[in-house]
């Protein structure tokens, strides 16, 4: 709650409500950010505008019965704008500046707005550049997409085309202990107790639905890689 609050990117109940819909409408009028209105309403269009009707009605729809019944999120909900605007920026400005004397104005510039604007840019290339460039590997019928950018940009979210094609899979991606930060986080708060139940998908059911749906060039690529490496290897021996 505490590090939602501070990143500001609205509450964990409309956040999660939203999040439901983009998925389950993904690409339609009902999805808060439909990728297929263009690149900047992806972006950042969609926050500067009312919501599309469907998107409302969709939401009103969507089974919201375990935030509802969560002491913390309605709490939050309740409560937002003052934990926002306190964790968001008051304390990022205030314990710089009181604590080691830094100068008030580069305290806000630099730990409230200029770390506001970069994280808030770098989020919402999920719901542009993932879901308009990038490859497929997983199904190739959806936008969402597998971006590299975004995967540095945002810690690890830019295997898009995995998560789509498998939004159970807590990882957001197939790649396991390679650079994915917010896996790393929610391993840890496993350790902590502070998640459970984390739902993984097994790599048969992966590698069957990649087979099935996933644009195979980036299969092939890696056969023809493992076969020139093999090549390789003979030649020297």
């Amino acid at each position: 709650m505490l590090f939602n609050s501070m990143a500001a990117q609205n509450s964990i109940f409309e956040w999660a409500r939203d999040h439901r819909v983009h998925h389950k409408y993904s690409e339609t009028d009902a999805e808060p950010h439909n990728a297929e209105r263009g690149f900047f309403f992806a972006h950042v269009g969609w926050l500067l505008m009312k919501k599309h009707p469907d998107v409302i009605t969709k939401g009103q729809q969507s089974d919201l019965t375990n935030l509802y019944s969560d002491k913390i999120v309605m709490f939050q909900k309740r409560y937002y704008k003052l934990l926002s605007k306190f964790f968001n920026v008051v304390f990022p400005v205030f314990v710089p500046w009181y604590f080691w004397n830094e100068n008030f104005f580069n305290a806000y510039i630099l730990c409230y707005a200029f770390r506001y604007v970069i994280t808030l840019n770098a989020t919402w290339t999920i719901n542009s550049l993932a879901h308009l460039l990038g490859s497929k590997p997983y199904n190739k019928t959806i936008n969402p997409t597998k971006n590299f950018t975004v995967v540095f940009a945002i810690s690890g979210e830019g295997f898009h085309n995995f998560h789509h094609t498998f939004p159970q899979d807590y990882a957001a991606s197939e790649l396991g202990l390679r650079f994915n930060p917010s896996k790393w986080f929610v391993d840890l708060a496993e350790l902590l107790g502070l998640a459970y139940d984390l739902k993984t998908v097994s790599k048969d059911v992966i590698l069957k639905r990649r087979m099935r749906t996933g644009a195979m060039q980036h299969l092939t690529n890696k056969i023809k890689k493992s076969n020139l490496q093999g090549k390789l290897q003979l030649r020297t021996i």
